[in-house]
């Protein structure tokens, strides 16, 4: 027990003192390596641990969806959905507030990201909210807590990531996430439904002609085509979650280029910068990760925390819920993908152990890590909501809370009552 002590010493310590969470994995790893001694320490070891965190073809789906997610949002999509929305559902009382959360689980569905998704959307809908006289902090908490549903929405980046350092299917995962991103839907619509109610909101006056409405569909049908495609493509087994991905930035690049025409040259590079920013950062915690990794499971770490935790395993939704509060707790102060990559060799044996489903347990695991993009003191979500919406982080805590807690009570739910996943899940192929 005293090397878990140890391992955990370094890595809160290198957070601690302010090392990205990728060098304290490194920190973590090495000193983990020189306590244990011996041929551990061997830096030819660390390098081959390094390389093997990023040598997975499965993997290579994360680049491919974030590009395509950037390319979607450079070429023109965002008003469209929006606009695609508000036709639907904007005459509703309080309507741009529905445009919102129906806008995001679209475009959920091209990102995958919450942080991307809520940058993209915020920036437009805060400032429309506002104009049609929608409270800031609220519009801007409706936004945050809304764009939850992209990590869970295929395709899912998290969910790659566990399905990499657990060795689940991405497809079953992709297509696992669909309910739970229906629950998160109707959370928002049942919670907004009483904010429009309080606040007496009103609905959209904007008169469209039959004329305008079919344009606005059309448009807004290529958007929807893309999820449509990379559903019943990995449904049908005709593409693997990596040719997925390529597929799905081919399609960005058609439809922005010769369907939007909105995709320009100096667009792609732009696109290209961004992705492979932000894929290096990922791919870089997954190769630390396993550094991380690989110490831990020389040294016996998570057979320790199995025994001593082996007394749950008889009751396995009673493990499932003390390792998903575990999770929420580690959210607050630690962001998704290094949680994902810390937890799950940890978690694994115990839940192997218990007889749970992995792919059930990782649409859980990948719930219960979102919630901490709105939850303070880190909240990455919450951050860009408020830079996008111009309102402080003490404004916008009060409104989100309401999301957060029935967004909480949902991971619990589903914790207890596993059909709710497992069963359109089944439905769904998966």
């Amino acid at each position: 027990m005293s090397i878990l002590i140890y391992f955990l010493v370094f890595l809160i310590g290198g957070i601690a003192i302010g090392l990205p969470i990728a060098f304290a994995l490194i920190l973590c790893g090495v000193a983990t390596a020189m306590v244990l001694g011996g041929n551990n320490v061997n830096s030819q070891i660390i390098a081959a641990q390094l390389m093997r965190g990023t040598d997975s073809v499965t993997m290579m789906a994360l680049p491919f969806f974030v590009l395509a997610g950037e390319l979607m949002n450079r070429g023109g999509l965002t008003n469209r959905i929006i606009k695609f929305c508000n036709i639907f559902v904007g005459r509703f009382r309080g309507g741009l507030g529905y445009v919102t959360i129906l806008a995001c689980l679209m475009f959920a569905s091209l990102v995958g990201s919450a942080v991307a998704s809520t940058a993209a959307l915020g920036a437009i809908l805060i400032p429309m909210m506002v104009d049609s006289g929608y409270d800031r902090a609220k519009s801007a908490g409706l936004v945050a807590s809304a764009n939850l549903v992209a990590p869970i929405m295929p395709p899912s980046i998290p969910m790659i990531v566990y399905g990499v350092a657990a060795g689940c299917s991405i497809k079953s995962l992709f297509l696992g996430g669909i309910a739970p991103a229906i629950y998160l839907t109707i959370i928002m619509c049942s919670v907004w439904f009483i904010v429009t109610r309080k606040d007496n909101l009103k609905s959209d006056t904007t008169k469209y002609t039959v004329k305008e409405i079919m344009k606005i569909f059309i448009n807004g049908l290529w958007a929807l085509l893309l999820p449509l495609i990379i559903l019943f493509g990995l449904r049908g087994g005709i593409f693997t979650a990596t040719e997925a991905g390529v597929v799905a930035v081919v399609y960005a690049i058609a439809v922005g280029i010769f369907v939007y025409r909105e995709l320009k040259f100096k667009d792609l590079i732009k696109a290209f910068v961004a992705a492979a920013k932000m894929s290096s950062v990922v791919m870089f915690l997954a190769a630390t990760a396993q550094v991380a990794a690989y110490m831990m499971t020389i040294s016996r770490i998570p057979q320790m925390l199995t025994e001593s935790l082996h007394g749950l395993t008889a009751n396995p939704a009673l493990l499932n819920f003390v390792l998903q509060i575990i999770i929420i707790i580690m959210g607050t102060c630690i962001d998704v993908v290094p949680t994902i990559l810390i937890m799950t060799p940890i978690m694994l044996p115990l839940i192997h152990a218990a007889g749970i489903d992995p792919v059930y347990f990782g649409v859980v695991f990948t719930l219960a890590n979102v919630l901490g993009l709105t939850s303070p003191p880190v909240g990455p979500v919450l951050n860009v909501a408020c830079a996008t919406g111009k309102v402080s982080m003490e404004k916008i805590i009060k409104p989100v809370m309401p999301y957060y807690i029935l967004q909480v009570i949902l991971v619990f739910a589903l914790i207890f009552f596993p059909p709710l996943v497992t069963v359109p899940l089944k439905w769904f192929g998966g």
